[in-house]
């Protein structure tokens, strides 16, 4: 699958927006990927998985036991590359602010270790990701997501692998470009979730 084609699913699920935004990271862009359009639609998200499982398989030596993606957004799309790779889909959660295995799920000591997000910007979350799995024992082999919008300037300390690499802009909300100096900002991500699962900047 090229990245044309990538975001040719994520145009025809409407989930390509044009506005002014505040990513998850607290930056502002004048586009913002919602991704969660494109996960309601299982056939939709289980292509872009499998295509990516492929890409994994060539760039990854070696076994990889388990999937974990970071909550809230990443969990579906955990599961579908889990499913396509036929490895179990685990994720972490926040508590008193940091990532941490929850519900039951654990990993063995030098388990192999996928780290799954859906859209990397700055790659906070999934440095967080990794080093949660990192406490547990397990070693992180690569990390990997739908579109790397950092245009690969995201360091995690491992490989990423994307299915497609954007430079998209973003700016801190105190050096905003003029187009969207007057326009009221959104923010459609979801760190700002209260309850059990509290998602952070991708």
């Amino acid at each position: 699958m090229t990245p044309e084609q990538v975001l040719g699913e994520f145009r025809k699920s409407g989930a390509l927006l044009s506005g002014h935004f505040i990513l998850s990271s607290g930056r502002h862009s004048d586009t913002f990927l919602q991704k969660a359009l494109v996960f309601q639609y299982p056939k939709r998200t289980a292509k872009l998985c499998k295509a990516l499982a492929a890409k994994i398989l060539q760039s990854v030596k070696g076994p990889i036991d388990a999937i974990v993606s970071p909550a809230v957004g990443a969990i579906i799309p955990g599961y579908e590359l889990a499913r396509a790779m036929n490895v179990p889909a685990l994720y972490v959660e926040r508590e008193d602010g940091q990532f941490h295995l929850r519900r039951g799920f654990t990993l063995e000591k030098g388990a192999r270790v996928l780290v799954m997000e859906d859209i990397v910007t700055t790659g906070l979350s999934s440095r967080e990701c990794i080093e949660a799995i990192k406490a547990t024992g397990a070693k992180v082999v690569a990390a990997a997501c739908l579109i790397d919008r950092s245009g690969g300037k995201a360091r995690l300390g491992v490989k990423l692998i994307s299915l497609a690499r954007l430079s998209l802009p973003s700016w801190e909300a105190n050096k905003l470009p003029a187009h969207l100096k007057d326009i009221p900002a959104v923010k459609p991500g979801s760190r700002h979730l209260t309850g059990d699962m509290v998602g952070r900047p991708a």
